[in-house]
């Protein structure tokens, strides 16, 4: 609960109300490495803060994985578009490591903005955050090489780096496993 106060607290201020209310909308969770939390048809029942651990958010197409998502720790997550209108997910969300999460669920998420001051605009806050990550993670598939791209994987996001799978990391980047593998042994760090 400490890093999900620290990290909204980093943004905003929160009452003592405010802070009481996350503490009762908010279900800490220990979920085992390997665990899925969202199978697509399914729909989403949670917004996640991953407290601890790393989280891979992907799509099935005809039986080739493509990760779409490699969640970090203090960050949320979730299959958006399932959770507000509460329709089927097209992806899955899958632990890659052992993952302390909190969430909150679609009524307690409710809940939370209806009694809060802040729950509203920090939801915009990440939302917003998110969908630059996304922007720039698009230009980057335009502009940069597939090398610069792994470079930049690997400056902004180590642990990423250093505890996700060559094939995992690789799909993230828009590679196969063995361009990647050529890549990472040209780079001398």
């Amino acid at each position: 609960m400490k890093n999900l106060l620290n990290y909204i607290q980093s943004q905003f201020t929160l009452t003592e109300d405010d802070t009481r209310l996350v503490k009762n909308y908010f279900i800490t969770e220990n979920v085992p490495a390997h665990t899925k939390l969202l199978e697509a048809g399914k729909t989403e029942r949670y917004i996640y803060f991953l407290s601890e651990g790393i989280v891979k958010g992907y799509l099935n197409i005809d039986g080739k994985i493509v990760i779409q998502h490699l969640v970090p720790e203090h960050d949320f997550f979730t299959s958006l578009e399932s959770f507000m209108t509460e329709t089927p997910a097209p992806d899955y969300y899958e632990t890659v490591t052992d993952c302390k999460l909190l969430k909150i669920s679609k009524s307690d998420y409710n809940l939370l903005q209806a009694n809060s001051t802040f729950w509203s605009n920090f939801i915009k806050t990440v939302t917003n955050e998110h969908l630059n990550c996304k922007l720039e993670r698009v230009k980057d598939f335009q502009i940069l090489t597939a090398k610069q791209r792994y470079l930049k994987f690997v400056e902004q996001q180590p642990n990423l780096a250093l505890n996700v799978s060559i094939d995992n990391i690789a799909s993230f980047l828009g590679m196969e496993p063995q361009s990647l593998s050529r890549i990472r042994k040209q780079i001398t760090f």
